[in-house]
């Protein structure tokens, strides 16, 4: 049986993972929305306006009513900021999975904030609200994501080819799951 609760705040070693708030619109965009290489490797739009990034952020804030409804800000303990995102975007309750997401701005990748954050989602979904089944993917052209990945010990279940048409180049989709057994093996 799950156990929803919504998105509690999650601190780590160098980060808050926290609820949106409005106040985050100018980070979100000097940080990472509106970075358009950023957004094409999660298949998000680009923002361009503070009007924009305030649509989005409504979107965020008024799900978080919603206790099955799981999107974190990313903020770096050191300075403040709001960094990146992660959620899970996907929730499946009759079949007790989630789908991870994520995204860090380019600034603050290659300092595993990505994998830190990442595998305290994890902890959440397993400890917390007790899925059975976390899965996450990426983009075969997405090297950063996949060393994420490789790094929070998914298990890769396989490719769905030409997935994505971008740039005029059809990409693959990468599938890796965690089982809450395998979880407890590893933490």
């Amino acid at each position: 049986m799950l156990i929803h609760n919504g998105t509690n705040t999650i601190t780590t070693d160098r980060l808050i993972l926290r609820r949106f708030e409005y106040t985050d619109d100018n980070a979100m965009l000097k940080n990472w929305v509106s970075d358009e290489k950023i957004q094409s490797l999660y298949s998000e739009p680009v923002y361009s306006t503070k009007e924009e990034v305030r649509e989005l952020l409504d979107k965020y804030i008024g799900s978080y009513e919603k206790n099955d409804y799981y999107r974190w800000a990313v903020i770096e303990k050191e300075s403040g900021e709001c960094i990146g995102q992660i959620a899970f975007f996907l929730v499946d309750s009759k079949n007790h999975f989630a789908e991870i997401e994520y995204c860090i701005g380019s600034e603050f990748q290659c300092r595993g904030y990505a994998t830190e954050a990442t595998k305290a989602v994890i902890a959440y979904g397993f400890d917390i609200i007790r899925f059975h089944k976390i899965q996450i993917c990426t983009k075969t052209i997405n090297e950063p994501s996949k060393r994420v990945i490789e790094k929070c010990g998914f298990t890769y279940e396989g490719t769905l080819r030409d997935f994505f048409f971008m740039n005029g180049e059809y990409v693959g989709r990468l599938y890796f799951s965690m089982l809450i057994s395998e979880y407890k093996q590893k933490f």
